[in-house]
């Protein structure tokens, strides 16, 4: 029986690593994803999810600013395998979007895997993956949803991570970055990356991740980055044609909102200042009138109870409020 070969490890100084070169960009997109990075869209079904992985990927292809707004250092191709529609659904999304940009889709380097099926636990549909990543050498891999793209327990930690450490390998190798589409629980979450489906995995995983939260008739997205800080969240809307107006005359593409956050989801008695968080608005509220009971903070505040609670909470380990028998004051040294 023949001698199997090993080799050591590559080990390198830490001086020696080779970095960006000054007009390198360490983002694909700036504040929405990192160059190479991997990572998850999450979001409820009919979120938009979709759309928004293939706003990504006509952005990095045309070089045009994703969303209208993140601007995109250098373009190149991106690919895409979307399980759940077919060829000729997503050519009509992509090209819609591409209108909406003023992007030539004729020229778009954004490239559809034309399989009716990829598995990512299947060590043969890996490899016919590499191979396409060789030949083809995308900025960005769009792979949509992960539940249509396996048949592993999604709440099994060791077949979760095995199938995302292939991802990982794949993106290292050949410089590309993923963004893997992921549904999340109805339940609501802390954070929105704790609300995504199946293993903690999936969340620990992502270099960037991008979740999408309906509220009403809007959206919001909330942006996570292991790097880099993170931008304020941004409310979305779908802009759909105009009623009358010709086909292909009004294209259908993902706009951001400006205006308040919607995380403010209500209007309030005392809105918040740009960039104030919550706990500066409750300190605001007792500085203006005090003592206040909780329900009233919160009809004030017009936030969720289990938000208002963390937030006093907070200040009350900081010595900043009090609890009084009437309700809620600033403590004596900040009065």
């Amino acid at each position: 029986m023949g001698t199997l070969s090993v080799q050591e490890l590559r080990v390198l100084r830490a001086a020696e690593i080779h970095e960006p070169s000054t007009d390198e960009s360490g983002w694909l997109i700036e504040q929405l994803w990192a160059a190479g990075a991997v990572g998850l869209i999450g979001g409820s079904p009919k979120s938009c999810k979709t759309w928004l992985a293939l706003e990504m990927a006509v952005a990095v292809a045309s070089g045009r600013p994703c969303l209208g707004r993140f601007s995109v250092p250098r373009a190149g191709a991106a690919l895409v395998f979307g399980a759940e529609d077919a060829p000729y659904q997503l050519k009509r999304r992509i090209e819609s979007l591409a209108r909406a940009r003023n992007a030539d889709f004729h020229t778009l380097e954004v490239k559809l895997i034309l399989e009716n099926s990829l598995r990512l636990d299947s060590e043969a549909d890996l490899q016919r993956l590499r191979l396409t990543l060789a030949t083809h050498r995308p900025k960005l891999l769009v792979l949509d949803p992960y539940v249509r793209l396996q048949r592993v327990d999604e709440n099994d930690v060791r077949q979760v991570s095995a199938i995302l450490s292939a991802l990982r390998e794949l993106s290292r190798t050949f410089q590309t970055a993923v963004v893997l589409v992921h549904h999340a629980r109805k339940s609501a979450a802390d954070r929105p990356g704790q609300g995504l489906r199946g293993s903690g995995d999936f969340w620990a995983w992502g270099d960037s991740n991008l979740y999408i939260a309906r509220k009403r008739e809007a959206l919001l997205l909330s942006v996570e980055h292991r790097a880099a800080a993170s931008p304020p969240p941004l409310s979305l809307h779908l802009l759909s044609p105009q009623r009358g107006s010709q086909q292909g005359q009004s294209p259908v593409c993902l706009e951001v909102q400006d205006g308040p956050s919607l995380e403010q989801e209500l209007p309030s008695s005392h809105p918040a200042l740009p960039g104030q968080t919550l706990q500066q608005r409750i300190l605001s509220c007792l500085a203006d009138a005090a003592p206040r009971p909780h329900r009233e903070l919160r009809s004030a505040m017009r936030v969720r109870d289990k938000h208002l609670s963390q937030a006093l909470r907070a200040l009350e380990a900081a010595g900043r409020v009090q609890r009084t028998p009437l309700g809620w004051d600033l403590s004596p040294v900040h009065q």
